[in-house]
């Protein structure tokens, strides 16, 4: 992701030509025979003029962008046409600060583009733009034309139509029916003056002074204000982006649970990071709901308490020690054992070769002391440079934190980065051939990407094998508002194949000792209902243990106004069956604009 906020604004509505400077100049007014708005807009997503000069069209100066590189204005009809697919406003791609206002009346001479944020392999959709464009003011002061309201009663319950098999599953060129799908309502008023009133934040500000809002307040509720993410058909359509035409600074700092009172009002965009985005010149009221981070309670003497916390690229350079050590002391309630995500090597995303993570860790361990938790003893096995993803230079792995006053590790030399860790049979158990080891590191399912960590604890005399991993990101999966429905997820192509390997050593485990007691956690980077969660869970070999939470709380990380599962902490059958399991998904950052870490932790206590 871009580090600056220019840089991400910049890339949201970029013509795919670039236009000169507008040229500004009085004259007489549009003749009679003009082409419109509406008619540049058509009746499917792309415009049926598209590569076409059109001249004078006539428009009302709605809404004005002088920022980024996507600089222009958006213009709308203020005689519409009587059919409500076609859409009465678009958007003038100037490349200069355009010198227009809002009120303007105008008329606009240029090419009819069609646009696709961020290139034509996300699968997005595209925008309608005039681009080179001669704009000329015909008067100012006009009254803008009145938004239109979208509410819970004028956005359908239907997500978006079947793609056209025809046309590799895309949408472009179904005729829109806005009563009908949720996409095609939001694309009949593309480039339109739009308001939403009263709406609760569903997505916290995030670094790009953006949010999310849903205009039903009832779809799908969290018990914390958001809206969940269940199914691939629950895509949860009230949900809509917020950004301001406005000073950075006067853009609301909003949690999950806030609400936008009032009305939020100006033209309807469309861009690569979430797709139909209300892009205001007028913002409602932020009204604070009073969410506050959770707690989860202690575990009691008999129970074991682990862990998974992606604490996102952590390096020594970071300022979030403190912060992360407070809530592994605070919040989590300083767990036996902690699996965590994203620990970078020593000096962070520098790529001179480093692999080692000892001074991360231990600058995080020292900080938990500090914080009055546990001295937690460690383990992980450092990575080849550059062989596992994540940001270059990084060589993020996973780590075993655990507290040695509760919990011992069983160190069995043999493991490294390279070979594969294995499972025998000792006296009846199951026992790992290097511990800690990693799962089948030179197998092409962990090409570019993290390896799984074993290792075997022992809690109050019972062995626990824990199995650590980070899966293939989702990054390169289309969005829910692409061009193509149902939109492609090529990522859960190596994630299935990741997932069949970590179900193939549990069952490895397992059939060697049919009760022991494993858990496979992390950052599993899918969903608890995906294809990838089925795989991990096999024959009954694992079983996600965020199921047994109420939907309404089965989260771990917030996007694009979805609240979702993406760390999962999964269990053997005879910890699901005997041990008397307790899950808990601890809402600390997903849902919070200053968080630390994009993903919740998860706590899970049993009695072994």
């Amino acid at each position: 992701m871009p580090s600056k906020r220019t840089a991400r604004i910049g890339a949201l509505t970029v013509a795919a030509v670039c236009s000169t400077v507008s040229a500004v100049v009085l004259t007489t007014p549009a003749q009679a025979d003009t082409v419109h708005i509406h008619d540049i807009q058509g009746t499917t997503r792309t415009s049926p003029l598209a590569g076409t000069k059109v001249t004078d069209v006539p428009g009302i100066v709605t809404g004005v962008r002088t920022y980024g590189s996507s600089k222009g204005f958006w213009f709308q009809d203020p005689t519409p046409d009587a059919d409500p697919a076609t859409s009465e406003g678009v958007f003038v791609f100037t490349s200069s600060a355009p010198k227009v206002a809002v009120g303007d009346s105008v008329t606009v001479t240029g090419t009819v583009s069609e646009y696709v944020p961020g290139g034509v392999s996300t699968g997005n959709q595209s925008v309608t733009e005039v681009t080179k464009p001669t704009v000329t003011v015909v008067s100012n002061g006009n009254a803008v034309p009145a938004a239109t309201v979208v509410d819970a009663r004028s956005v359908p319950d239907d997500y978006a139509p079947a793609g056209d098999t025809a046309a590799g599953g895309s949408v472009n060129a179904l005729t829109l029916q806005p009563a009908t799908y949720a996409l095609d309502y939001y694309e009949s008023l593309e480039g339109t003056n739009v308001q939403v009133a009263d709406t609760r934040v569903v997505t916290a500000t995030d670094p790009y002074t953006e949010l999310w809002v849903t205009v039903k307040p009832h779809e799908h509720a969290t018990h914390r204000g958001g809206t969940v993410y269940g199914s691939y058909t629950s895509q949860n359509t009230g949900r809509i982006q917020i950004q301001s035409l406005g000073a950075t600074a006067d853009f609301p700092t909003a949690n999950v649970g806030d609400k936008l009172t009032g009305t939020t009002a100006g033209p309807l965009d469309y861009n690569q990071f979430g797709g139909y985005t209300l892009v205001a010149n007028q913002l409602g009221t932020l009204q604070k709901g009073g969410l506050e981070r959770e707690t989860t309670r202690k575990q009691s003497r008999g129970e074991l308490a682990v862990a998974t916390y992606n604490v996102e690229n952590l390096d020594p350079g970071d300022g979030t020690f403190a912060a992360h050590a407070s809530a592994i002391v605070n919040n989590l309630n300083s767990p036996d054992i902690v699996s965590l995500e994203e620990i970078q090597d020593n000096n962070g995303a520098t790529d001179d070769g480093t692999v080692a993570a000892d001074q991360t860790v231990n600058k995080l361990i020292d900080a938990i002391v500090a914080a009055g938790g546990p001295k937690y003893d460690w383990r992980s096995i450092d990575p080849v440079n550059d062989q596992d993803g994540g940001e270059p230079g990084g060589n993020i792995r996973q780590v075993f934190l655990f507290n040695p006053g509760r919990v011992s590790f069983t160190d069995r030399a043999g493991g490294d980065s390279t070979t594969a860790v294995g499972v025998t049979k000792v006296h009846g158990k199951a026992q790992l051939t290097a511990s800690p080891g990693r799962v089948d590191p030179a197998n092409e399912a962990w090409k570019s990407s993290r390896k799984p960590l074993a290792g075997e604890f022992v809690f109050r005399g019972h062995t626990v094998f824990v199995i650590a991993n980070h899966l293939n990101s989702k990054g390169g999966d289309q969005g829910l508002t692409a061009q193509y429905q149902p939109p492609a997820r090529s990522s859960e192509v190596q994630r299935h194949a990741q997932a069949t390997e970590v179900n193939a050593f549990v069952d490895e485990i397992l059939k060697t000792q049919k009760n022991a007691d494993v858990i496979a956690l992390g950052d599993i980077n899918d969903f608890e209902f995906s294809d990838t969660a089925k795989i991990l869970e096999g024959d009954g070999e694992l079983w996600s243990a965020i199921k047994s939470l109420p939907k309404s709380q089965r989260y771990t990380y917030d996007y694009q106004g979805n609240a979702q599962v993406l760390d999962q902490i999964l269990v053997s059958p005879s910890i699901r069956k005997d041990c008397g399991l307790e899950y808990d998904s601890v809402h600390i950052n997903s849902e919070f604009s200053d968080q630390i870490s994009d993903h919740d932790p998860q706590v899970l206590r049993f009695r072994p």
